[in-house]
């Protein structure tokens, strides 16, 4: 009998483990081949060249800014999305009327895809903003922010969160109206306040979704494009190129098919380690069963 449900489990199994295989593992090993070569990505001539790719990666300063904008872009991101996650979350979760509607109002950036939210910031950015900026009389506010080197990358991370916030508010309040009450009521009566309720009860009990959340985030801010893409194309002067749109560009605008493989691990590397330090951290601090 167990033999037999082994087979069932394996075979129901099976399908998954054959797309995984060929949408991920495939392409993660071919990767890794051709970032071991020299290859434009369309002739037939490959040499191998070891890890000269690699080595050349380290020395490279365009992807060092680009590494460095990349990073800020993914803490900030981070920063923004637990911080206003959390706090929507918990206010959604004590108001009792209308929460259905206030949960809908919130999910409905998430229903439109990345390209089309950037699409439609690059054009409030371009003309709505200004117009808004010259009628309360902002000078900073009064030309494209999408052009001045150091509001580009706000007016990014603010479309990023416009849009990322939608789902992780979600899945934090449905960890919050998952902890059990009698806790937070015996709490309350032994004269807890709000603040020690939140992080002697709440936060415990949101560990596991947080990490989820940060692992989530990070892998997004790290592999950001097509937001970037639609909204500055790496501008002005390359101040909010990202890894993900730097790999493209080595990929398919400069024929550097091998060494856009090589970034492609090496950032893949970079999210496996964080990944690791990230739940070994946290998992101290999580709710045991």
């Amino acid at each position: 009998m167990q033999k037999q449900n082994r087979l069932i489990y394996f075979l129901l199994s099976l399908p998954a483990f054959v797309l995984y295989s060929v949408f991920f593992i495939y392409p993660l090993m071919n990767g890794f081949i051709y970032s071991l070569q020299d290859w434009n990505g369309v002739g037939r001539d490959k040499d191998f060249v070891g890890i000269s790719n690699y080595i050349t990666l380290f020395s490279d300063i365009r992807v060092r800014n680009t590494l460095s904008f990349t990073l800020r872009y993914t803490i900030a991101l981070l920063v923004g999305t637990i911080v206003l996650s959390i706090t929507i979350a918990l206010l959604l979760d004590s108001i009792i009327k209308a929460r259905g509607f206030f949960r809908t109002m919130y999910f409905m950036p998430a229903v439109l895809s990345t390209l089309t939210v950037g699409l439609i910031w690059n054009q409030l950015f371009s003309n709505a903003l200004p117009q808004f900026g010259r009628l309360i009389g902002s000078e900073s506010l009064s030309s494209n922010v999408l052009g001045d080197v150091k509001l580009a990358f706000w007016a990014v991370v603010f479309t990023a969160l416009w849009q990322g916030l939608a789902t992780n508010v979600l899945l934090f309040l449905s960890a919050l109206q998952n902890i059990p009450k009698d806790l937070i009521e015996a709490a309350g009566l032994d004269g807890a306040n709000k603040r020690q309720i939140f992080f002697r009860i709440k936060l415990p009990f949101i560990i596991p979704t947080l990490n989820i959340v940060i692992i989530l985030t990070a892998k997004n801010g790290l592999m950001a494009f097509d937001n970037i893409f639609a909204l500055t194309s790496g501008g002005p002067a390359r101040t909010t190129e990202s890894i993900g749109m730097l790999i493209y560009k080595f990929a398919f605008e400069e024929f550097k098919y091998s060494y856009s493989s090589a970034l492609a691990i090496l950032i893949f590397v970079i999210i496996g380690i964080l990944t690791i330090i990230q739940l070994r951290t946290s998992e101290r601090y999580e709710v045991k069963a």
